[in-house]
């Protein structure tokens, strides 16, 4: 089979999404291209930014591949699925230039995972895939009757057929990527660093998948739940390979970096810069210092309250004190250029505590934003909480409440963020 992998060109204008803006390597589809050639699949991969590709050049080059699949992604890249934009204007976009000419129409992403009715009526594709995406698409490609894949939501007459969950890819064996050279060349942001400007290219890398623990903010229910860690020879060898083509820095893409000894050890060996996102808690002293030596420089760590309380009602299962958690993010700090503390706007904090609290880290050099209010995200439990199952209008019910609870938002944020049906209707 011959199949299109398309990474639309992002635009997030009017949006309350989270996430970064520049461009990223599109991991998902990475993984899926790596699966597909393995089965003797032709492969067409395809990046808006990295390939400084318009939609119609995107639509052009698909064209003339002539896929019997499409495949594009709701999401840039793995990093974002669980701070997706809510929006779906630009996939939805890129399928309307597309037509017919993509063959099968699959989308995936975290829309679809989790509201898989609304993803196909709005997306107006042939499948859904619900959940890591990888596994699925090898397995439609590899010509199972579409009626006995597992996994996705499709279009039957009139109808849609749900069939199975969302799934977990087994990941722990996955090969390790291969990216095109001009797309590393080309790859010039540094995701989360800011210790100094960028020398060289940048990289996203995943060591891990899934997160052990389940806070009430985080929408991983339905992709990327549970933990899995990959096989350390994978992972260096997709490390050597990026050092190969110039790649300077790495950013961790896990949702949680837990420590891992043979990965830092091996990282100390080699020429490598990187970002993580983790749990400061989680860190002992020996293994912080273990983390500055492999090439640490930026670290995102969520301490969301600073309230046993606040902790509580997020669902954090911290067993640290504010003062713990401000030590280890000081120990931090004297082995990694950057360090940021992560806050969520919640009523348990006091105001007057929080500016006091983040003059002081910002006296020892490190980062902590203003709280940020939380989006309800139909993949996390707080949306549950509120209303229960996501229905068909589940995120137009997050974002409605979204804004009438919040005047200020965050500073990657619009400043006035347009209603969620004006934003798909551009």
């Amino acid at each position: 089979m011959r199949v299109a992998l398309i990474n639309p060109r992002w635009a997030f204008d009017g949006s309350i999404y989270f996430g970064c803006r520049e461009p990223h390597l599109p991991l998902e589809l990475g993984y899926c291209s790596n699966l597909l050639r393995a089965g003797g699949h032709e492969v067409l991969l395809l990046d808006g930014h990295l390939d400084d590709l318009t939609e119609t050049g995107l639509v052009e080059a698909a064209a003339d591949f002539a896929p019997d699949m499409t495949v594009i992604t709701t999401a840039p890249t793995y990093l974002f699925w669980r701070c997706a934009q809510p929006e779906l204007r630009v996939p939805a976009s890129l399928l309307r230039a597309l037509g017919q000419d993509g063959g099968l129409r699959v989308v995936v992403g975290p829309h679809g995972s989790t509201t898989p009715e609304a993803a196909l009526a709005k997306l107006d594709c042939d499948v859904v895939v619900r959940g890591e995406c990888e596994e699925v698409v090898a397995v439609i490609a590899d010509g199972t009757p579409i009626d006995l894949v597992s996994g996705i939501a499709r279009r039957d007459g009139e109808a849609v057929k749900v069939q199975g969950g969302p799934q977990a890819a087994r990941f722990v064996d996955a090969a390790p990527l291969r990216w095109p050279q001009h797309w590393v060349r080309g790859h010039h942001h540094h995701h989360h660093r800011f210790d100094r400007e960028p020398a060289g290219p940048g990289a996203e890398v995943e060591a891990s998948r899934g997160c052990p623990y389940h806070c009430s903010f985080c929408a991983k229910i339905d992709f990327r739940d549970a933990y899995r860690r990959r096989q350390l020879p994978l992972i260096l060898e997709e490390v050597d390979a990026l050092i190969a083509q110039g790649a300077t820095y790495r950013y961790f893409v896990d949702e949680i970096f837990l420590p891992q000894r043979p990965l830092l050890e091996a990282l100390v060996e080699r020429p490598v810069e990187f970002g993580v996102q983790t749990r400061i808690d989680l860190w002992k002293p020996a293994m912080i210092e273990l983390l500055g030596e492999a090439g640490c420089v930026s670290i995102e760590a969520g301490v969301e309250s600073l309230t046993p309380e606040g902790r509580e009602a997020l669902d954090k299962n911290c067993r640290m004190s504010t003062d713990e958690l401000t030590e280890r993010l000081l120990l931090a700090r004297r082995h990694v250029p950057f360090v940021q503390a992560n806050l969520i706007e919640t009523p348990a904090d006091d105001d007057r505590a929080v500016v006091d609290w983040r003059e002081r880290l910002r006296d020892a050099g490190i980062w902590a934003n203003d709280p940020v209010p939380l989006f309800p995200y139909p993949g996390a439990p707080d949306y549950r909480k509120l209303w229960g199952a996501p229905d068909e209008r589940a995120w137009e019910r997050a974002h409605e409440h979204y804004l009438r609870q919040f005047r200020d938002f965050s500073d990657i944020q619009d400043d006035a963020p347009l209603p969620l049906p004006e934003l798909e209707r551009i």
